[in-house]
């Protein structure tokens, strides 16, 4: 089982729209984080080390996540997806780019 965490600013609208978009991909299990101190969900060395592919969403939460997290990374896969933060939780246009995007990097 392949583990994979969503990474943007909040975790209010792109990071758990793709955590919820990809729940029931066959063969990997999926959470979501946010990198602010006031995040829903704020992301943790602990939910880096889970992970084993990390995604995130904009080429700044990127440098944040190596910054702030380096060595709880620990060789895990970072992927920027370039979705800037114009889009409504579960917009049909976010689906469809998150499927777009992520889904090359699920297949087996």
């Amino acid at each position: 089982m392949k583990r994979v965490l969503f990474v943007c600013s909040q975790n209010r609208l792109r990071s758990p729209t793709a955590e919820q978009v990809f729940a029931d991909w066959p063969g990997i299990e999926t959470s979501s984080a946010g990198l602010n101190h006031d995040a829903e969900n704020p992301l943790t060395p602990d939910l880096l080390r889970w992970a084993d592919l990390v995604f995130v969403m904009e080429p700044a939460h990127r440098r944040k996540l190596s910054g702030r997290f380096r060595s709880a990374l620990d060789g895990a896969r970072v992927i920027c997806l370039g979705i800037p933060d114009d889009y409504a939780y579960m917009a049909p246009e976010l689906i469809e780019l998150l499927r777009r995007k992520v889904s090359p990097h699920l297949q087996a």
